[in-house]
């Protein structure tokens, strides 16, 4: 799959996104009842001189969980150590990071339900105890030696908890789900970053890139950066919202944020399995993409904005989609009108 602009996942342009990230609760926009919460879990931590309880993150991707881990850490003072699950290996590799950590420091891991079982298993007394059970030697003569480690805190991020086994899960004292944003968050973000960037944006043209942004805050920087671009060559002195909708226009990303690819979904749903219900496989084979793309990065927003429903048969685009891409609306899909 070719990289798209919209796309929430990770990308390399996104490094220069480091110094766009909050520091502290009182800069990070957005998710406000997840904020006030760990202001609470935070100052009574501190107040007790013990670790925060450990934290998983989830939602899906873009939505700043890698931002939050460095917020609690400089919130709680500490250092923190970031790493993702498929990066360890082998039980070596977490021992590794755990024996350096020192007395409250935040060990982050990104996709933690990536981790290797057996990984996973050295994990559980290291959360539960604070200690690492090391096998020495192979056979027989194999014995167990139980290294004590200093208090710390993971912080576990996931776009997909149901993934997690049940062990490792319940081992999470704090457990926090971070959804799309609104606009008016967006907007806000927006206006943070092009204070950051130096780039004039008068309100109404934040708000335009805003309700293009999927609600993650990873393309609303993304779009933001794009159409700086455009405003740079068109020597504009303010990016404002024609600007911003003409170069959105001419990066194909539509008023509801939609992309090329996502509106390729919609019109093989509905021209070629007239509007369904299709299998997931069927309908990934028709788009030319794999089924856990489809399921895992286009179709959450295509179901949040009300486009494609998920049935027990299969995938159904909505009268909204219908609608989206200018095509009549079969009349089973239109309400009942009273007589």
């Amino acid at each position: 799959m070719s990289e798209r602009l919209i796309s929430s996942d990770w990308s390399r342009e996104d490094l220069a996104f480091d110094s766009l990230r909050p520091r502290f609760l009182d800069d990070y926009i957005g998710q406000s009842g997840v904020k006030e919460n760990l202001r609470v879990f935070i100052q009574a931590a501190k107040e007790r001189s013990e670790p925060l309880d450990h934290v998983l993150l989830y939602g899906p991707p873009g939505l700043g969980k890698t931002s939050l881990s460095m917020v609690i850490a400089n919130e709680l003072g500490v250092n923190i150590r970031i790493t993702s699950g498929p990066a360890i290996e082998r039980p070596g590799d977490l021992a590794a990071l755990l024996t350096n950590l020192q007395a409250g420091d935040v060990l982050f891991i990104d996709e933690i339900h990536r981790l290797p079982r057996a990984v996973e298993e050295v994990l559980y007394p290291a959360m539960e105890d604070f200690a690492l059970d090391i096998v020495i030697g192979k056979g027989p003569a194999a014995r167990s030696v139980r290294l004590d480690l200093p208090g710390f805190t993971l912080i576990g991020a996931t776009t997909r908890a149901g993934l997690l086994s049940s062990p490792l899960r319940d081992r999470f004292g704090v457990i926090i789900h971070l959804d799309y944003y609104p606009v008016a968050d967006l907007a806000r973000i927006i206006r943070r970053t092009a204070d950051i960037l130096r780039v004039p944006v008068d309100d109404d043209a934040a708000e335009e890139i805003a309700r293009r942004s999927r609600g993650t805050p990873r393309v609303a920087n993304r779009l933001l950066k794009r159409v700086r671009d455009f405003a740079q060559v068109a020597q504009a002195p303010v990016l404002t919202k024609g600007l911003a909708q003409a170069a959105l226009a001419k990066l194909q990303v539509d008023e509801l944020g939609l992309d090329e690819l996502d509106d390729k979904v919609l019109q093989t749903l509905i021209h070629k399995f007239a509007g369904g219900p299709v299998g997931l496989d069927t309908l990934a084979a028709a788009v030319g993409e794999e089924a856990g793309t489809i399921e895992d990065v286009y179709e959450p927003y295509l179901i949040q904005m009300g486009l494609i429903q998920r049935t027990p048969r299969g995938r159904v685009a909505t009268a909204a989609a219908y609608r989206h891409l200018g095509v009549p609306v079969p009349d089973h899909l239109e309400p009942e009108r009273p007589l």
